[in-house]
């Protein structure tokens, strides 16, 4: 798959969708299950990975980030065509 340049836009199926925000979803409950149950060995794993993708260090900015992705795709317009 060759990825859109930036600022040019994809159109996804509802399917697609739908498995990409169960994907996040799972994310999100797997980040707050190790913020209660993880201990410092988890919290540095996903320091480590939010500063991977550019996020930061904090597992607040890595929660935020999911929860926005989510609502991005909660909120996006309707495509005006089909493929």
């Amino acid at each position: 798959m060759t990825l859109p340049k930036p600022r040019q836009d994809v159109i996804l199926s509802a399917e697609e969708v739908a498995y990409i925000r169960r994907c996040l979803d799972a994310s999100f409950m797997l980040l707050e299950w190790g913020k209660e149950h993880g201990g410092p060995p988890f919290r540095d794993a996903v320091a480590a990975a939010s500063e991977a993708t550019g996020i930061g260090r904090s597992p607040v900015g890595l929660g935020y980030e999911l929860c926005l992705s989510i609502d991005y795709l909660d909120f996006a317009p309707a495509a005006r065509g089909h493929r």
